[in-house]
């Protein structure tokens, strides 16, 4: 089996990191591996804002709970996130950033790094408090988050994830 089809096969959510960094350098690859995906048009009205400061990160969780009355909601205390944000009046908007989100998370797996899709801020971005913090971050007003990665290192005490193959495959000839 190649490389790709590995990655792509092997690559499970992780929902509990350890408190390793992950370098710069990686963070970066995950970031230009994004920015790669397929767009609709080639529209590309898109913007990926990367955050490893965990004082930020908590901030968010801690916003994104209040807001969806979850208090122990801590988004998996990930080392960091990639928030992929689109333009409003981008009708594939949302459908870009899925496929953005897609070369993240098998980018990350790449790099032996894990990670998972969050969808709080799907509905709730634009809620004054959560929308404060993506403006303090650098995402724009007209842009909306239709979910993010949390990132970080597998905790080695967690199990691998059962894969349960669902769906179904029909070929025609």
């Amino acid at each position: 089996m190649n490389e790709t089809m590995n990655t792509i096969l092997t690559r499970r959510s992780i929902r509990k990191f350890t408190d390793k960094p992950i370098s710069e350098e990686i963070l970066k690859d995950i970031a230009n591996a994004a920015m790669h995906a397929p767009s609709a048009l080639c529209k590309k009205t898109w913007q990926f804002t990367v955050i490893s400061n965990r004082e930020i990160i908590n901030k968010l969780a801690k916003v994104i709970a209040k807001v969806i009355k979850r208090e122990d909601y801590n988004m998996y205390n990930p080392v960091a996130i990639v928030i992929p944000s689109n333009e409003r009046d981008n009708i594939f908007g949302r459908d870009d950033n899925a496929c953005a989100l897609q070369n993240i998370f098998l980018a990350a797996k790449s790099y032996g790094v894990g990670s998972v899709w969050l969808n709080q801020l799907t509905n709730i971005c634009d809620e004054l408090e959560i929308r404060t913090i993506l403006n303090e971050v650098g995402i724009p007003d007209n842009h909306i988050v239709y979910g993010f990665a949390a990132l970080g290192y597998a905790d080695s005490t967690l199990s691998e994830p059962m894969y349960r193959q669902i769906g179904k495959v029909k070929f025609i000839k």
